[in-house]
Order: C-alpha cells, then structure tokens, then sequence
C-alpha cells in the first residue's frame, strides 16, 4: 500500500521586538489578531499543515524573542531550520536597520537557507519611518523577495509562507535529483552514513543543512519490496489520505 508522506518544513520567524512577529503566526495558524502586545518569552511554536502542488507540507513556526537578553536561548532553535522569515516594522526604523544582523545570526547557525524579507505594519503607513524606496533597495541588496504585509488587515500573511514553501520545495527537489544521479541505490537500504558522506563533499549551504539532519528526518521508505530513501520527509501511515484540515499547535 503506498505510503502517506507528508514534507515537514522548520521556519523560524526573526526580527526586533514588537514588529509582529506573534501576531503574524497566530493570525496565519489561527486567523486572530490582538493589539494587546506580549512580549515573547524565549520562543514560541505554532504548526500548520497545507498543501501545495500536490504536496501535503507542515510547517513548524517558530517565533523567537527579539530581544537581546534571549539570544543564548533563540539562537539554539535556529538550529535545524530550513526556511527563515526576517520581519521588520515601518514604524520602527532600529528594527529596519537591524535585518542585517538577524540574517547573519541565522546563517552562522543554519548557513544559506530561504529566507524572505516582510515589511510588516503597512496598516499604519501614515506613521512610517521606513521609505518604500529603502525596503525595496534593501530587499535587492540581500537579493530577497519583499513582502509587504499588515496582520491587522491579513495583508499578504499567507503569501509569506506559502512563498517560502515553495521555495524550500523547490531546492529539496533539485537536491534529491542531485543525490539521486550521484548516489548509486542497490537493493538494500541507503544508510544515514553513506547519505551524509555524499552530503558533507557538497559545499552549498542548503546541502550543508541536510546534513545536520537527525537520523529520524531520513526516512527510508518500503513499497513492494523496493527500497527508496527521502529527505525532509515524515512518515505518516497508512491512515486516513484524504485531505487534512489546517492544524495549529501551540507549545
């Protein structure tokens, strides 16, 4: 019986206090928006499941405190992470001016993965410190799309994260056509070690990240007798196929 797969994708959602970072997750998990502002407290998880070219994806969303106290504590969830959000206020202009340091904070622990810029708050665009022509000349610098949202109006969340499973999607493919036409596969199975020597000879970031996977994120998959091996990849069972509802987590 064919097995139910589904592709699991960490995002972690970086970016100075108080520019939305909370408030986007909630409103893109569970469609809510509060003006009462909390502040987080180390990190918190929100989970959602969708699906895109036929592919069931989970994303695992993880807020992180924007303050500088946190540090020791976030940079440690940046670990493992495969796509990244990097989010900004037009009212704050510290915050603009910090995209830089956030984005170097990620890849000294993940190295080059996707990653998106958004310019959250357009709500209150009357009050902005940040010109339109600075967030476009900073999205062309860091060569990365530019999102320009507002939770209060849902302006655009689901855009962000949609993008940046597409994106993700994108690389895994043409990784495992890379490990595919590189890696000879016998009858028996494709073990964790002999995947990750392939992997640690591959000096591309995204690459680099497959192999700081945990063993339980290779998933090796039998059909008929047949061995295949998949990345990024959680086993489901045999359960229900059909489509699932969204799903939202909170830890």
């Amino acid at each position: 019986m064919e097995e139910d797969l589904e592709i699991a994708i960490k995002v972690v959602i970086v970016g100075n206090g108080a520019v939305g970072k909370s408030s986007m997750i909630q409103r893109y998990c569970k469609g809510i928006f509060t003006k009462d502002y909390k502040k987080t407290i180390g990190v918190d998880f929100l989970e959602k499941e969708i699906e895109l070219d036929g592919e069931e994806i989970r994303l695992m969303l993880w807020d992180t405190a924007g303050q500088e106290e946190f540090d020791s504590i976030t940079r440690a969830y940046y670990r493992g992470a495969q796509a990244c959000v990097l989010a900004f206020s037009i009212t704050d202009r510290a915050s603009f001016e910090a995209i830089d340091s956030w984005k170097k904070k990620v890849e000294v622990e993940v190295g080059e993965i996707p990653m998106v810029l958004v310019q959250n708050k357009l709500d209150l665009i009357d009050e902005a410190c940040v010109s339109e022509e600075d967030c476009e000349l900073l999205a062309q610098r860091l060569k990365m799309e530019l999102f320009k949202t507002s939770v209060k109006d849902n302006l655009n969340i689901d855009s962000v994260f949609e993008y940046l499973a597409e994106t993700y999607l994108s690389h895994m493919r043409l990784q495992e056509e890379e490990i595919s036409k590189q890696t000879s596969i016998g009858p028996g199975l494709l073990s964790g070690t002999s995947l990750n020597q392939y992997i640690g000879s591959r000096s591309d970031g995204y690459t680099n990240h497959v192999a700081q996977l945990n063993v339980t994120e290779l998933v090796t998959v039998r059909e008929n007798g047949k061995s295949s091996s998949s990345t990024h990849k959680i086993n489901r069972g045999n359960g229900n196929s059909g489509k699932k509802k969204d799903k939202c987590l909170l830890l």
